[in-house]
């Protein structure tokens, strides 16, 4: 493997929009190059004694067990930091909280409710701060998207990526992303459960600069119709399941099948960033039938962390 690059060293990660087009295709390129080395079990030590904290105030797997193997094969240590351990718990300032850590750790995941909290971690710490997820962003799971379409389809430009269900977090930062490589992102989501204004408005200004679209309606089979790639998400998040009911009635008619699958180009691909429900938002035939990519996502999640470790971890 060639030198890391150093033009990103102590640079944070807390949405898909901070870092440019350029930026992200170097991360996605390493990460392409370190899942190759991993296949031919070559160890790629780079980041020999960094102790990299994990901040969880939700339940993880992937995110979770990506770092932790991706730490390790990287040659450092993985601190898991449930939130409900630290002060934080007692009320400690995230500031207060962030300059201590910045002490012991050579970079701080946070996987939280509030973006606000990871952006004013980012803001007060001396060490990378990476948004393992927040209600308004995924940023790490855009990542393992753009590099499992382009493993697949050899290039992001130009790609018709279809989402259907609720415009959530997830939804924002494929939005995003997809936006950033030039891709024609066509979303269709039940009235009320529409995308941010706010992440629309800047999408649309993003694409429009690299070639991209981004469209908005309520007609699944619109979005879908034509696409290489259609993406879905679970209908009822961590904290929402007591409107559960409201929202599986909702979304009902967004459920990725065959049937709406079929209406999609002859080789496009299904997509699901997990944990699924399956028989809600994605039939079994799709998500275990062989035009799924979840699985693929799901193991990419590892690659482009290491690549985003190897980046700004100084």
């Amino acid at each position: 493997m060639a030198g890391v690059p150093q033009g990103l060293k102590g640079r944070s990660f807390t949405r898909v929009a901070a870092w440019s087009r350029d930026e992200l295709e170097t991360l996605l390129d390493l990460a392409d190059e370190l899942k190759a080395e991993r296949a031919r079990r070559r160890e790629l030590r780079v980041l020999p004694g960094r102790t990299i904290g994990l901040i969880f105030h939700k339940p993880s797997t992937r995110t979770r067990v990506a770092f932790e193997v991706g730490i390790a094969e990287l040659g450092g240590m993985a601190l898991f930091l449930p939130a409900g351990e630290l002060q934080l718990a007692r009320g400690e300032s995230y500031r207060d909280t962030a300059l201590v850590l910045s002490r012991f750790l050579s970079a701080l995941m946070i996987r939280t409710f509030d973006q606000e909290e990871v952006e004013e971690f980012a803001e007060h710490a001396a060490i990378p701060v990476i948004n393992g997820l927040t209600d308004e962003s995924h940023p790490l799971q855009a990542l393992a998207d753009a590099m499992t379409l382009r493993e697949r389809f050899g290039e992001l430009s130009g790609i018709r990526l279809a989402y259907v269900g609720d415009g959530n977090n997830v939804c924002h930062s494929l939005m995003r992303i997809a936006a950033r490589f030039g891709m024609v992102f066509a979303a269709a989501t039940p009235p009320g459960y529409e995308p941010d204004p706010a992440f629309v408005d800047a999408a649309m200004e993003d694409a429009r600069a690299n070639g991209g679209s981004i469209e908005l309606g309520t007609d699944s089979r619109e979005a879908v119709r034509g696409a290489h790639a259609v993406y879905t998400d679970v209908w009822a998040s961590m904290g929402q399941d007591d409107d559960r009911a409201r929202r599986l009635k909702d979304l009902q008619p967004y459920r990725v099948d065959a049937q709406l699958l079929a209406l999609a180009a002859p080789d496009a691909m299904a997509l699901h960033c997990l944990p699924a429900h399956v028989g809600e938002e994605i039939a079994a035939d799709v998500l275990y039938g062989p035009r799924c990519l979840a699985w693929e996502q799901a193991e990419n999640r590892l690659h482009t962390q290491k690549a985003l470790m190897a980046l700004v971890i100084r």
